[in-house]
């Protein structure tokens, strides 16, 4: 079966090549994007079925951007299926009343600080659903490349997200590309695990690299 062709276009201050996937191409390609997702993340492999309805509904929100970066195009060995493989992903959209992540924490930020200070973060916002880099490929700045061809061009005020709270090279990475903690030690429902939701004004405005932390980024 021939696959729905890509569109590709270089990395935002970077060299890795970023592949903007189609609605199509994306739900053609979730066997590939849950499979960086488990390798990843690490869930029980029964929450996949779960995770990938998710990103199937997901792809009809309004704003939907999809970035892709293959193994080929990081010039390193490719992981099981060939160079074509996709070993990272990420994607985003519009936020809007009646999404899950939207309306929760729209709810939580409201109790902690205000129904402004929401208002003023997700009233006009890109959401940044997911980043994901296969193992094999960490500490090559593919994450960061894919959250800046997420937020490029976009119209949107803000961009929000949220990432387990923790020292983690994932946290780094976004409060080196301009996040700031909205919330801390937040617990989404069904989860016991804390979460920190963090947001940046649009366009992003990454730290100047002797700004930013010596430590080696694992993406």
């Amino acid at each position: 079966m021939r696959r729905p062709a890509w569109h590709t276009l270089a990395a935002v201050h970077g060299h890795t090549l970023l592949t903007e996937l189609s609605r199509a191409a994306f739900v053609a390609e979730l066997d590939a994007l849950t499979a960086v997702y488990l390798a990843a993340m690490r869930p029980d492999p029964a929450q996949l079925p779960g995770r990938r309805s998710i990103m199937e509904r997901h792809v009809t929100y309004d704003g939907f951007r999809a970035l892709a970066v293959t193994a080929d195009a990081v010039g390193g060995p490719g992981a099981p299926g060939g160079p074509g493989q996709i070993v990272a992903f990420s994607y985003g959209f519009r936020g809007a009343d009646g999404q899950w992540w939207h309306d929760v924490v729209a709810t939580a930020l409201t109790a902690r600080s205000g129904r402004a200070l929401a208002d003023a973060w997700l009233a006009d916002s890109l959401e940044i659903a997911e980043v994901h880099v296969h193992p094999d490929f960490h500490r090559r700045g593919i994450g960061r490349s894919m959250v800046l061809g997420l937020a490029q061009g976009r119209g949107e005020r803000t961009a929000v997200l949220s990432t387990q709270d923790a020292d983690s090279p994932a946290r780094r990475l976004y409060r080196g590309l301009g996040f700031a903690d909205l919330l801390t030690g937040y617990c989404f429902p069904g989860t016991p695990v804390p979460y920190a939701v963090m947001g940046a004004a649009l366009p992003l405005r990454p730290a100047a690299p002797e700004a930013r932390s010596p430590s080696p980024s694992r993406w």
